[in-house]
């Protein structure tokens, strides 16, 4: 009997050995020479088993640092002799000219393409080197890799051929991948002659240094320079055996030859359209599946006849530099390139240099100056950010106080892509494509929600990953489901935050807010209200036409349980009628341990002194993984599950938050709505859900390089609208945070299932102190300006969702 025995590597790579080869080489044979459509059609399969609807690009900059090259190749027109070139280098300053111009296009990926060696062949190339303190050409790009990440952010990829095993070592610490196209294995080739450099076993020592040096790798092979089905067959395993070692190979590219004028096989046919197929699919079915597959788009009239190959990815596709290597052939527009993408059921996401598989094992495949440049252009799901703009490095200065809190002031160049917190409007998600070109799980998954079918988590991650047109699918169906729960009403509460301390002995790395060993100087000085201020607060918001008071602050140091219970005695004795809305699972849960008093009995007394329901924050995400990383000290996913079970069966209401867009990703996401749904089929004590995007500006936890810039707004829409999905028939309320969010991006949630705003949040700072821009109160016009114009109506309520007659409201 064969058998094969599967070896995970990092990051969940596999590698596959044993007797069961010899099988899969033998099918590999088969289908090599076999019906091209039988082929294709396997390759399609493999390739769909593995990554669905998604295919990706890389948004680059394309930076050739020199054109001299030791050596000349049949077919190349990018190396070029010191007397056609203006200078042998790029200088710095013309390097960093041309990343930024891609930084401010929304590039992620700074792409270095040169000559192999050309100062062991051009003395000019040697003397430039010298005279600007470089040992060598390897040495120069390693600067230049370093300055373009540190000034745009931009991640490198240094695409700089054969090298040794140190050179390799020395542009890993400042590149996120590197690559070198292994061409052919065929050491007779006429296209060849003349270039030591492409010598099958150099070409086979790098591809393997790389893999023992732990470098997320780009290889491939070139088709019609005069090579056999055999050879390229050849070359495609020894990639293959290689990845198998080390897991090294991130994607393979295979790329047809096109004959160009002034090279020396200007006259020699171009590779046929059906063998470049036909070695494009014969790579998916004989690569692991791991490895991605790419085909550029720019070198063929069809293009989309290579989504039909098998290919899942599209190559860099710049728009603001050309192919240096195939200057005569531009690159799609973005729009045709997602155009004919959609056309075959698949969705386009732009990606990083270095694939997510990779990016999400950080640690072992990339070097510690990679890691966070790497975190913070990544979403979720570690492709890049897919919101239009510019992403430059954060760098900040000390706070200024805003009454209880706090902005931070950022230096430097601006972003301009949406974040959550900052000025400016989100991209038109919703209303959106929601088209018959979305196919796949999304399609289904959506068909099974409509039908009434409960979401297990594979299904709510689908629904979460989703692209492009799926977005509004996604959208679409959620705001089906809002209708049917509450029709068209959107609904808001006068409110007042009172966050009566900032002092706090916990260490939650996320928050802005609070002050302790981890505020980094960057928020207010610390305060404490006493009971006389808070009562005035919530006396004159009473005033004011409120309803609601909620209460929050940090974990002082001081307090025991008895604090609370005096705090919701203050308010209900100067504004009896008002609503206390008021701490979180982490206080209460706080305030009984103080007082060594059963959770339940510390509840009720909290309830008899006026206590009417709780806030769902202190939840972040619940996920113990997750919550080790951003709230070590806090307490459990199940300690926060089991206060709300308690707080719901002495007849106190909460709501579910969920604080997304640092460190986790969908699956943590769709976690935490399976707990609170279970909750909520238990107790029915949950009132809302209310999307919190992670304001990054001031955050502990994003200072010290180690936390994303906040969700994309694609990832705000989906979590709003799958939330709907979820809850729906158990939780009636889906709440956006237009403190977090913007109006503008709101009126977007409002088709995405949201049908709540949430409070008019007089003097909200928690937000402010994590470094959101957005105002700290809101009137009712502007809610109704921007509910009007969607046709809906804006509904004042109370905190549990009562309706306030616009008669009865005290407008003062």
């Amino acid at each position: 009997m064969l058998t094969a025995c599967v070896v995970v590597l990092p990051g969940g790579l596999r590698r596959r050995e044993g007797a069961a080869m010899d099988r899969h080489k033998c099918e590999e044979n088969r289908l090599a020479d076999g019906p091209l459509e039988e082929l294709l059609s396997a390759a399609r399969a493999t390739r769909d088993a593995r990554f669905g609807t998604r295919v990706t690009y890389s948004p680059k900059v394309f930076i050739p640092l020199t054109m001299l090259c030791r050596d000349r190749c049949g077919y190349c027109t990018f190396a070029k002799s010191p007397a056609r070139t203006d200078a042998p280098y790029l200088t710095p300053d013309e390097v960093l000219s041309i990343a930024m111009r891609g930084a401010e296009a929304g590039c992620h990926e700074a792409l270095f393409t040169l000559g192999e060696y050309p100062e062991d062949r051009y003395p000019v190339a040697r003397e430039w080197l010298t005279k600007h303190g470089y040992s060598s050409t390897v040495d120069y790009l390693a600067a230049m890799c370093e300055l373009v990440r540190d000034e745009t952010g931009l991640l490198p990829h240094a695409n700089a051929g054969a090298l040794s095993k140190d050179e390799l070592a020395r542009l890993r610490e400042v590149s996120a991948s590197q690559g070198m196209m292994v061409e052919s294995l065929n050491r007779d080739l006429a296209a060849h002659r003349g270039a030591p450099d492409k010598w099958p076993e150099r070409r086979l020592a790098t591809l393997e240094a790389a893999g023992e040096l732990a470098i997320p790798f780009t290889t491939g092979i070139l088709v019609g320079i005069g090579e056999s089905r055999g050879d390229r067959l050849h070359a495609i395993r020894a990639i293959a055996e290689s990845h198998r070692r080390h897991g090294h190979v991130q994607e393979v590219i295979v790329q047809n030859f096109v004959p160009k004028p002034d090279t020396a096989m200007r006259n020699a046919a171009p590779c046929e359209p059906e063998e470049f197929l036909r070695a494009i699919a014969m790579a998916r079915v004989v690569l692991p599946p791991d490895v991605h597959l790419q085909a550029p788009p720019n070198l063929v009239d069809d293009f989309g006849s290579l989504l039909d190959a098998g290919i899942d990815d599209w190559g860099g596709v710049s728009p603001v530099t050309r192919d240096h290597v195939n200057p005569e052939c531009e690159w799609p527009e973005l729009e045709r390139l997602r155009t004919v993408t959609e056309r075959r059921g698949k969705v386009l996401a732009p990606r990083l240099t270095v694939y997510p598989e990779f990016a999400e094992a950080a640690p072992y495949w990339l070097a510690d100056g990679m890691r966070f440049p790497v975190l913070d252009r990544s979403d979720a799901a570690y492709l890049g950010r897919d919101d239009p703009g510019a992403l430059f490095p954060e760098r900040h200065k000390d706070a200024h106080n805003v009454g209880t809190g706090a902005e931070v002031k950022l230096t430097g160049r601006s972003s301009t892509a949406w974040y959550s917190g900052a000025v400016g409007t989100p991209p038109a998600l919703v209303p959106g494509r929601a088209d018959a070109s979305v196919t796949g799980a999304v399609r289904e998954t959506l068909r099974s929600a409509l039908a009434g079918e409960e979401l297990g988590e594979a299904e709510i991650v689908t629904l979460l990953s989703a692209r492009g047109p799926e977005v509004a699918a996604v959208a679409e169906v959620a705001d089906e489901l809002r209708a049917t729960a509450v029709g068209d009403a959107v609904t808001y509460v006068r409110n007042r935050n009172i966050n009566y301390t900032n002092v706090c002995t916990f260490k939650c790395r996320f928050c802005g807010f609070a002050k302790g060993p981890l505020s980094l100087n960057l928020r207010g000085k610390p305060y404490l209200l006493d009971m006389a201020e808070i009562a005035e607060r919530a006396q004159e918001a009473w005033e004011l036409g409120c309803t609601e008071v909620c209460l929050q602050g940090g974990i002082h140091p001081s307090f025991d349980g008895e604090h609370y219970i005096e705090v919701c005695r203050a308010v209900k004795r100067v504004v009896p009628e008002i609503h206390v809305h008021g701490f979180t699972a982490l206080e209460v849960t706080e305030g009984a341990r103080r007082l060594d008093e059963p959770l339940e009995s510390y509840l009720k007394r909290l309830k008899d002194a006026g206590l009417r329901s709780l806030p769902g924050t202190a939840a972040e995400i619940l996920d113990d993984d997750i919550r080790a990383i951003l709230c070590p000290d806090k307490l459990s996913t199940e300690e926060w599950l089991e206060c709300h079970r308690v707080a719901h069966n002495v007849g106190l209401r909460s709501n579910i938050t969920m604080m997304f867009g640092s460190v986790e990703q969908p699956v943590h996401w769709a976690r935490h709505m399976l707990r609170t749904r279970e909750l909520q089929r238990e107790t029915g004590g949950f009132t809302e859900f209310v999307g919190l995007p992670f304001v990054h500006m001031a955050a502990p936890i994003y200072l010290k390089r180690q936390a994303r810039r906040g969700p994309t707004w694609r990832e705000v829409v989906l979590v709003h609208a799958v939330a709907r999905i979820v809850y729906h028939g158990l939780i009636d309320h889906i709440q956006a945070s237009w403190v977090k969010i913007g109006l503008s991006g709101v009126s977007q949630l409002l088709r995405a299932g949201v049908d709540d705003v949430g409070g008019t949040l007089m003097d909200e700072n928690i937000s402010r102190a994590a470094g959101a821009s957005h105002g700290q109160q809101i009137d009712e016009a502007r809610l109704a300006d921007m509910v009007s114009g969607l046709g809906r109506r804006l509904a004042r309520r109370d905190t549990l969702y009562q309706l306030v007659e616009p008669t009865a409201a005290r407008l003062r």
